[in-house]
């Protein structure tokens, strides 16, 4: 008697099991979709199409699986709503046309553009918890340090010009410290001193090997993921709005 109960009971709770699967299979079945578990299986195609990828022309080494998985998993973070990446590539066309021609004066690779598009979205007005505001998202001190007031009433974070101009004297000095455009990317994130420390006889200084926080570790597979994501439009010529001017004019602008 007690043997035939347990059986019933074993029946019923297989049965429950089973009912809560199939529910839960079509009622999350978007949830899925989007789902980093799953990420590998829904979109293993876009992973072997990405064998090439740099930032400033310094390689990802994709060949490295942990590499492959992560540049693919941005990507895919980034381009998966159709409002999220339209959105950026509109932002782009709008001031990648102002800020590239400074870029280029202080002959700062291109790829520093997706900087601003990535910390603040280029919403010049961003302020962030901890204090940083603009597009290039500076905090008040390294601000003051590269020319920038703040302060008083006034804060020329907010201007994105003077800002791009501070924003290639940090990266300049950055690329001076380390000899490697995506070691100073890193570092305009980090911090110079975390990129330091970072750097080991295993890893040879290379960015995409280090033991990094989740945020740094990250940082420059979501710029590429950017340049992935805008490029898909921003393939389109535009015309430089500032391209004859040196950076003292620039500086008139408000």
């Amino acid at each position: 008697m007690i043997k035939n109960h347990l059986i019933t009971c074993s029946v019923i709770c297989v049965l429950f099991i089973i009912s809560r699967l199939f529910v839960f299979s079509v009622d999350h079945k978007e949830d899925l979709k989007n789902s980093p578990v799953l990420f590998n299986v829904l979109e293993s195609k876009k992973v072997e199409k990405n064998e090439e990828l740099n930032f400033a022309d310094e390689n990802l080494p994709v060949k490295n699986a942990k590499v492959k998985r992560k540049i693919s998993y941005s990507i895919w973070k980034h381009s998966r709503y159709s409002s999220q990446a339209e959105e950026l590539q509109a932002q782009a066309a709008k001031w990648f046309p102002v800020i590239v021609p400074i870029l280029h004066m202080y002959g700062i690779p291109e790829d520093f553009k997706y900087i601003p598009l990535l910390e603040s979205g280029f919403e010049k007005h961003a302020r962030s918890p901890r204090g940083a505001a603009g597009v290039w998202q500076f905090m008040p001190g390294t601000a003051r340090q590269y020319g920038l007031k703040v302060g008083h009433g006034k804060d020329e974070r907010l201007n994105t010009r003077k800002a791009t101009i501070a924003a290639c004297k940090y990266i300049k000095e950055l690329y001076a410290e380390f000899n490697s455009w995506t070691l100073a990317a890193a570092a305009y994130n980090g911090g110079s001193p975390r990129m330091q420390k970072a750097i080991n006889r295993k890893n040879g200084g290379n960015y995409f090997y280090m033991h990094l926080n989740r945020e740094t570790g990250m940082y420059v597979y979501n710029l590429v993921a950017m340049k992935q994501v805008v490029d898909k439009v921003e393939e389109k010529a535009y015309t430089p709005l500032v391209a004859n001017l040196v950076p003292a004019d620039s500086l008139s602008f408000n």
